[in-house]
Formats: structure tokens, C-alpha cells, sequence
């Protein structure tokens, strides 16, 4: 018989040779995947844009598919509005009436309302590839982990917004005034479900865009901009009676989550991670002393 191969030998392990081989792709690996996380690179814009639309037709389309229970919905609203009292801040029938007075400015929350979310949203990604290219991985990931969590909300709690609430005294700004900004009310109410109010996006998204713009903007009168978004948008949700207080609670709850995701993936706050990826830094060229540059002095033989 023939002598035993070396695998024999070892009992049908691999040579030594191969397993330092795995070990150390294994610990290439680890290396790159720590190396990315520490300074995530900017993704290609191609993937982005497919990412982006991708994800926006998969949350619109598990938001509308949310069986619709107007029973439940309402029921829950008037959980929301019984809770609101008892802490004393149930001010949004007032304020909703209030601004209903105002033609000129309940039209433009209705615009607003219609608007803004998706434009400042955008905007804010295309400033942070194009400016914060080393950051945009890690504060897009924010954004996508709070939108997920928000449609795990409408699924488990369909929740009436106070337009809707029966026999509620609210006043549905967008039909009273003949503006669209809402799709709970008009034609748009086959193809939306009407019930997807908590926890309230509006506020998830207008609080990351003015959180970003806060941190990450140099002039100060951008990121004081940056702080006001959110507020402003709280003004309008409750003016046009599109949500309650409790709802914008939600939606920031939904965003501490997706920064606290984001922080345990990336091991780093998100706005302090490199502007840049590392990997794009160009190296600093090396310097030696002058006189190692000179020519070197020979003596001569005597």
C-alpha cells in the first residue's frame, strides 16, 4: 500500500498552510468590515437611487395594505384624546380652529403639509452625498431604520387623525378650503390608507433633516433654520388636524431608535464620523531631514 497523504496523516484536516490561509482571509475580513463602519464610504449613486425609490414603493405599499379598521381607528383616537386631557395638553382643537380662521395661512400649512416633507427630505440626502460623503451611509441608515419601525406602528395601531375622528369638532382644513395637501381626504383617500397616523412621520423626518442641518451645516443661520423645520412642521401637523401631539411623540420615538441602530452598527454617533472616508484621504507625502537629502561627503583615501 502506499504511503498516507499528508490530509490522512492529520485525520482528514486541512494542511496547516490552509488554515492559516482561512485564518488570515478571515481576519482581512473582520478588518474591512471594522475599517467600513469606522468610515463608512460613500455608496454609488446609482445604488442610491435605486435603494431610494425601491424602499419608498415598498413603504408606501405595506402602509396602504394595512387592513383599514375605521372601528379600531377610531376607537384608538379617542385613547389618544382621553390621554391628552388627562395630561392637560389636549390644545389641538384649538389651535386647529384658530388657524382655520386664518385663509392665507391655513392654505399654506396645507401646502406645506403636501410638500415639504418629501422636498426638504430629498434635499437633505442629496446635500449629505454630495457634502458628507463619509457620513451619508450612516445618517441614511437613521432615516430607513425609523421608517420601518413607523410602518410596524401603523400595522399594529391604525389610529384615526383628528379630521377624521367622529364627532370629534375638528375641521378638515384641506376640504374647507378647497387646497389638497392630505391624502385622508378627496380622491386620494382609495389609494392611501387613511388610518396610518402613529407614530406621525412628518415629525420622524422633519426632526432628522433639522437634526442633520443642526450638526453638519456651518452658518448659523442654517442650522438655527435647521432646528425651527420641526417645530414649524409640529405647528402644522396639528393645525390641519392631520395629527395629534401623542402622534409626533411617536415619531421621535421611532427616530431615537433608528439612531440608536445606527450607533450600535456604525460603533459611533453619526454626525461625528469621518466627512470624508479614510480610503479617499489623499496620503500626506513623507518628509526626511534636510541633510539626508545632501550628497553624501567620501573622503579621500590617503
Amino acid at each position: 500500500m502506499g504511503e498516507p497523504t499528508e490530509i490522512q496523516q492529520n485525520g482528514g484536516r486541512m494542511p496547516d498552510g490552509a488554515t492559516r490561509a482561512a485564518q488570515t482571509r478571515t481576519a482581512a475580513l473582520r478588518t474591512r468590515v471594522r475599517e467600513q463602519r469606522r468610515s463608512p464610504a460613500r455608496p454609488r449613486l446609482w445604488f442610491e437611487l435605486v435603494l431610494i425609490g425601491l424602499s419608498y414603493w415598498i413603504y408606501s405599499l405595506v402602509r396602504n395594505a394595512v387592513p383599514e379598521q375605521e372601528s379600531v381607528a377610531q376607537k384608538h383616537a379617542g385613547w389618544i384624546w382621553d390621554l391628552e386631557h388627562s395630561l392637560g395638553v389636549a390644545v389641538e382643537r384649538s389651535v386647529n380652529h384658530a388657524a382655520d380662521g386664518v385663509g392665507w395661512l391655513i392654505t399654506g400649512m396645507n401646502y406645506y403639509y403636501a410638500t415639504l416633507h418629501f422636498v426638504v427630505t430629498i434635499g437633505v440626502l442629496v446635500w449629505l452625498y454630495r457634502r458628507h460623503r463619509g457620513r451619508y451611509a450612516a445618517v441614511r441608515t437613521v432615516l430607513f431604520v425609523t421608517t420601518a419601525i413607523a410602518l410596524v406602528g401603523f400595522y399594529f395601531f391604525p389610529l384615526a387623525p383628528p379630521r377624521l375622528m367622529t364627532d370629534g369638532g375638528f375641521i378638515d382644513t384641506v376640504k374647507t378650503h378647497g387646497t389638497w395637501g392630505s391624502m385622508a381626504s378627496g380622491p386620494a383617500t382609495h389609494v392611501s390608507n387613511q388610518f396610518a397616523a402613529m407614530p406621525s412621520m412628518h415629525i420622524g423626518w422633519s426632526t432628522w433633516c433639522g437634526l442633520t442641518i443642526f450638526f453638519l451645516a456651518r452658518r448659523t443661520w442654517v442650522r438655527v433654520l435647521g432646528l425651527l423645520y420641526p417645530v414649524a412642521t409640529l405647528v402644522v401637523i396639528v393645525a390641519t388636524a392631520n395629527h395629534f401631539w401623542m402622534d409626533a411623540v411617536g415619531g421621535l420615538l421611532c427616530l431615537l431608535v433608528g439612531f440608536l441602530a445606527a450607533r450600535w452598527l456604525y460603533h459611533s454617533w453619526v454626525y461625528t464620523l469621518p466627512r470624508v472616508p479614510a480610503r479617499e484621504v489623499p496620503a500626506e507625502p513623507v518628509t526626511v531631514p534636510e541633510q539626508w537629502s545632501e550628497p553624501a561627503v567620501t573622503t579621500a583615501r590617503r
